[in-house]
């Protein structure tokens, strides 16, 4: 069965590695990550370039000198997270091994890796916004009209690009937030609700995607706060392991940032998968799943990000 495992073992590799990107609502944050370099261990590596802007021209002295400085700057993965599972050897057989591993491997990372990372994610950039002092209080959805959400994420849009100029922003925003929009835009009386009729169907569309040019990507409100706990599965009380909004957690209704500006890293081992005859354990076979990540902003770029966050920030 060695071989067989290591087939398995490759085969979901790739299935878990373009589902995770599918799942996770921050998957697109990893096409970033192509500038880093990662040499194995727990540090990797993010170029920094900065230089001296314009002087003046001198006539008789020519140019005005200057300086480019390109460096490394390091980084520390501090994401290191795992879990094991047992399927016991007269559950499944040699044919129908691969499905049955691979279904639970699947609903794993669909129901529990994605959204983990994805809190993980939007915690840690809403976190590096606050302490760059990019963050406000901008309202409660549960007492916010159509035209507050509209009007403050448009003004927060208009703030950025005053200061820095346009460019590809992204504004991962709560579903519910998004929600009133929608409603208050297109969804209140039926002229202002899309039909769409295609093949003889006729459909309602309510959906908002976009403001001013600027992508509306929906999160599901509970993986868009500012701390979470997340449980190592071990220690009383944490068995279940997971993730929970930590006590101090303050709810985000978005963020907003250029698409290069987050470098999200993910590394993922092949899963290890261990045939019963050799499981020292139990007669089962043992799937190890291990998930390495983390998440940053350069300092330079964290003027063009921002969040909108319900309860003010304090």
């Amino acid at each position: 069965m060695a071989i067989n495992t290591i087939q398995y073992a490759t085969l979901f590799q790739k299935a878990l590695d373009k589902q995770m990107v599918a799942a996770a609502t921050s998957g697109w944050m990893e096409a970033n990550a192509g500038q880093v370099i990662y040499n194995g261990g727990n540090t990797i590596k993010i170029p920094k370039l900065s230089m001296d802007g314009l002087g003046n021209y001198d006539r008789s002295q020519g140019y005005t000198g200057g300086s480019v400085t390109f460096g490394y700057e390091t980084k520390t993965l501090t994401q290191d997270r795992s879990r094991s599972f047992m399927i016991d050897s007269q559950d499944v057989d040699e044919t129908n091994f691969g499905l049955t591993a691979g279904t639970i491997m699947s609903e794993f990372q669909r129901t529990q890796v994605a959204p983990e990372i994805d809190a993980y994610r939007y915690s840690s950039l809403a976190t590096q916004f606050i302490t760059a002092g990019q963050a406000s209080f901008g309202f409660a959805p549960t007492t916010a009209t159509a035209d507050t959400v509209l009007g403050t994420l448009k003004g927060d849009l208009d703030a950025i690009r005053n200061n820095i100029g346009d460019a590809d922003f992204v504004v991962n925003i709560s579903r519910t937030v998004l929600s009133l929009l929608e409603m208050g835009t297109r969804g209140i009386g039926l002229e202002k609700v899309a039909f769409i009729i295609e093949n003889g169907d006729t459909a309602i569309e309510t959906q908002v995607s976009s403001i001013d040019g600027v992508p509306l990507l929906p999160v599901p409100s509970a993986r868009l706060k500012t701390a979470y706990v997340f449980n190592d599965g071990a220690t009383t009380g944490q068995t279940t392991g997971g993730f929970t909004p930590a006590s101090t957690a303050k709810d985000v209704n978005w963020l907003i940032m250029p698409r290069t500006a987050p470098i999200a890293i993910s590394k993922q081992e092949a899963p290890k998968i261990i045939d019963p005859t050799i499981n020292q354990d139990a007669d089962a076979w043992k799937i190890a799943y291990r998930k390495y990540h983390d998440i940053w902003v350069m300092d330079n770029k964290l003027v063009a990000c921002y969040a909108n966050l319900v309860q003010a920030n304090s």
